[in-house]
């Protein structure tokens, strides 16, 4: 029996402004205008959801970005925005054709790790109710639903992970 070894997952810190950056928060946002107006997204909606929700801040000293492959393959990313004694978990995106492969509990695990690292006592997020696959995975993986302790236009849920 012949037995064909799985592509691993690895993590990278990377500036918001790298190509490999760049083009995945752009797939990231790409998607999120899709899910949100259920269509095709329109001519220069991703651009404008770019310049409303930046992540230029996610990068030292206000945060960082991690960029993960699989295998060979870029493939996905996650950031973390540095609050006073916690961190602010956001855009987690794994492409597609990567889905379903423990991409998402690499980036949870590798996010966690630099935040307790930095110091953080706890990951907070908050996601939209049609991300139910994103709710699905921190569930999974620890984090609780809390009371709202932000207020942006898409924030629907928020969750928190104690990192004891």
């Amino acid at each position: 029996m012949t037995v064909t070894a799985r592509p691993t997952w690895t993590t990278s810190t990377s500036r918001p402004d790298h190509p490999d950056a760049v083009l995945l928060l752009r797939e990231y946002m790409s998607e999120m205008v899709v899910r949100y107006h259920r269509r095709p997204a329109l001519p220069g909606e991703v651009d404008a959801a770019l310049a409303e929700m930046p992540s230029d801040d996610l990068a030292e000293p206000s945060g960082l970005l991690l960029l993960s492959h699989h295998g060979p393959d870029l493939a996905g990313c996650a950031g973390l925005r540095w609050q006073p004694g916690w961190a602010e978990l956001t855009r987690v995106f794994i492409r597609p054709e990567h889905r379903g492969a423990g991409g998402g509990a690499a980036l949870l695990a590798a996010v966690e790790e630099q935040a307790r690292a930095a110091g953080a006592d706890r990951i907070r997020l908050d996601t939209r109710h049609d991300l139910v696959e994103a709710r699905a995975l921190y569930a999974r993986h620890g984090y609780a639903e809390i009371p709202a302790y932000s207020h942006g236009p898409y924030a629907d849920h928020w969750f928190e992970k104690r990192l004891s």
